[in-house]
């Protein structure tokens, strides 16, 4: 075991703690196969498209989890709440009254030329006023021990069913390390997402909406129907009629109350949005206008995750909470400032580089990767674009101990974060950590190559 595998991991937790700590190396690795075998029977896969071709993979898992205590969860949990209580008031706001934007707190063009602001959704009120249903926070943790926000995910955050499958695999492998270790019980998110369903269920059952087979988190759609008590359906198994959705049972048409959508906004329905799609519902979004069904998340949240409206955050929490932010953001600059935008000119060797139009790790640029003729081509873009990019300065976040064939060795690991907000907002006590396989590397992506390990939230 490589000595430099931090004490409480190796101590307690390596490997689902005291159980394995005392087995062989071949016990070890024998159960570490056993459990990413049983993943790929149960199909735990993350498909990616990639040149037009679709290659799906199984998504590797870690055995070493992340332990976090609960004393730092606490914190996290309120600063997570903070956060997405803002941006759900931000959303609000931004299809509605747009009070935010008279008060210049964030600039018009900021909302009006992001890719993920839809006109079709100005002046919709969703049920109960909650737009970000399901929010997945990326966030790392510095080797100051700071966590910093790197990204909010409102759209169709995916992630919460891969610690679920690993936990109740490692459980029937090692149920005594749970019965021992004070690690809060993550097998309550399916009852959690039902109870988000059913706040705002406008009468009729509850609908998992997946684009079907080939979507890169299908594994998921299907694991999360099952753990809600939901129906999966695709589009041919949902009409609209007289403003109503309904679903096609075996015995006739059943009326869909909410709808967790797992497709992206634009192709939900063609009479709305792209008319060229062919995994969309026609009249979705009327049935929606008309408050005859949720639509989990809601259409239009892409404007909140927009990478520049993520520099405006903090401001938002002082705007609408009234409170300082609990978590902090990675520091960032936004070109569109003439200040900020001579900054990363000058700096660019000391900053990350991201393109607001992309996201899974695409469209990321460390600065003093670049060879000099393309580092003049991206400065000239920023110079040309400034609405289009932010840049951050790089944080040395934690590297977390992965099992590598005979070795253990370390790589930087991120975690998302799930706060599911129905009557009440709730931050899920565990999360999806993703680890780089690639040792020189920071992007932490399963579009990427990246791989996942359980999060342990300790109990008091």
């Amino acid at each position: 075991m490589a000595p430099n595998v931090c004490t409480r991991y190796f101590s307690a937790f390596l490997f689902l703690a005291k159980e394995m700590i005392f087995m062989g190396l071949d016990e070890l690795k024998s159960r570490v196969r056993v459990i990413n075998e049983q993943m790929a029977r149960y199909g735990v896969k993350f498909g990616i498209y990639k040149n037009g071709v679709f290659n799906e993979r199984l998504f590797p898992f870690d055995p070493i989890p992340r332990v976090i205590e609960a004393d730092e969860f606490a914190k996290l949990e309120r600063g997570l709440k903070q956060r997405v209580d803002a941006l759900n008031a931000f959303l609000a706001d931004i299809y509605g009254k747009k009070e935010i934007l008279r008060a210049n707190v964030v600039p018009e063009e900021f909302v009006y030329r992001s890719p993920g602001y839809l006109a079709q959704c100005e002046n919709i009120h969703p049920t109960k006023g909650i737009y970000s249903h399901i929010s997945g926070i990326d966030l790392v943790k510095g080797k100051d021990g700071t966590w910093y926000v790197l990204e909010d995910n409102l759209r169709i955050p995916s992630g919460a069913s891969y610690p679920m499958i690993a936990r109740v695999l490692c459980r029937e492998c090692c149920p005594k390390t749970f019965r021992e270790q004070l690690v809060c019980d993550n097998r309550n998110y399916g009852a959690a997402l039902k109870a988000v369903m059913d706040n705002v269920n406008c009468g009729g059952i509850n609908v998992i909406f997946t684009p079907g087979r080939y979507n890169a988190a299908y594994f998921e759609h299907s694991y999360l129907a099952e753990q809600s008590n939901s129906v999966l359906a695709e589009n041919m198994d949902l009409y609209v009629e007289n403003n109503c959705v309904y679903y096609r049972g075996n015995h006739g048409p059943v009326k869909v109350g909410a709808i967790y959508r797992r497709l992206s906004d634009e192709f939900m329905d063609p009479l709305c949005f792209r008319p060229d799609s062919v995994i969309g519902v026609p009249n979705l979004m009327a049935a929606y206008r008309a408050g005859n069904v949720a639509i989990i998340n809601t259409p239009g949240n892409g404007v909140a995750d927009d990478k520049g409206i993520y520099y405006f955050v903090p401001k938002m929490i002082e705007y609408y909470l009234g409170e300082k932010p609990i978590l902090k953001n990675a520091p960032t600059y936004l070109p569109y400032y003439d200040e900020d935008r001579a900054y990363t000119l000058e700096h660019i060797d000391e900053l990350v580089i991201k393109d607001v139009a992309e996201s899974g790790g695409y469209g990321v640029v460390f600065g003093s990767s670049l060879p000099k003729e393309k580092k003049e081509a991206l400065k000239q873009k920023i110079v040309e674009e400034p609405r289009r990019f932010i840049s951050q300065q790089v944080i040395d976040f934690e590297d977390l101990p992965i099992m590598d064939g005979e070795a253990t060795v370390e790589r930087k690991a991120d975690l998302r974060a799930f706060v599911l907000t129905g009557s009440e907002t709730y931050v899920w006590p565990c999360g999806l950590t993703r680890f780089s396989r690639n040792p020189s590397s920071f992007i932490v992506n399963s579009s990427q190559g990246g791989g996942f390990k359980d999060t342990w939230v300790l109990s008091h």
